[in-house]
């Protein structure tokens, strides 16, 4: 996703004169996606749970002349983050997240929706290497932040295995209509048979 395709879908949902004065981008990484959004919108947020991200996505900025970011740390709260967004971007973050802990900060993002506001929220759903049970693995997979040293080297060496958690769209779809959102609109994705779907949704304008 980049900031025009994202935007493209946010006015799909909301409309032509849809225009958010004020973007967060939850999962932000390095920021690729919250610069893209600064070109177009006038106050964007970033937000991560790695210091080291956002020092690489604040060198990005500078570079390319991008005054109107801010940066800040995440955490379940969201407490980096005040007041109320008119769109809130998350794109291939929530699938590293136990989903329990998810579940509530989905939540939190529409709760932080303007009315009127656009979310594009990216999930995981399913495997496709479990095709033959609906994508879901036999077996519920607990969540690993660190392999176990290798017999070879008896150290941490590697890379850090990714959690890989699939959501339950259902599930989702119970918050979202408790938060008042009457519909929604998925684009499905698919990286490397982990298949996923970007929920658009749309919270209800007051009046």
């Amino acid at each position: 996703h980049n900031g025009l395709h994202l935007l493209h879908n946010s006015k799909a949902l909301a409309g032509v004169d849809f225009q958010p004065l004020r973007a967060l981008d939850f999962g932000c990484g390095v920021g690729r996606v919250t610069i893209a959004l600064a070109q177009f919108i006038s106050s964007v947020t970033g937000l991560d749970v790695s210091p080291a991200m956002l020092d690489e996505a604040r060198i990005s900025a500078e570079r390319d002349g991008r005054r109107n970011i801010e940066w800040a740390l995440s955490d379940d709260a969201l407490s980096g983050v005040s007041g109320t967004f008119d769109l809130i971007h998350s794109c291939i973050t929530f699938q590293h997240i136990e989903v329990r802990r998810g579940r509530i900060l989905f939540a939190r993002l529409v709760g932080l929706l303007s009315p009127g506001g656009v979310g594009a929220l990216h999930v995981t759903y399913a495997k496709e290497r479990f095709m033959s049970r609906f994508g879901q693995p036999p077996t519920p997979v607990e969540p690993l932040e660190r392999l176990p040293p290798t017999r070879q080297t008896d150290d941490f060496t590697r890379d850090p295995e990714m959690q890989m958690n699939a959501y339950n769209l259902g599930e989702l779809a119970v918050v979202l209509q408790a938060c008042g959102v009457r519909d929604f609109r998925c684009e499905f994705t698919d990286h490397g048979g982990e298949w996923g779907a970007f929920l658009y949704i749309r919270k209800p304008a007051t009046g």
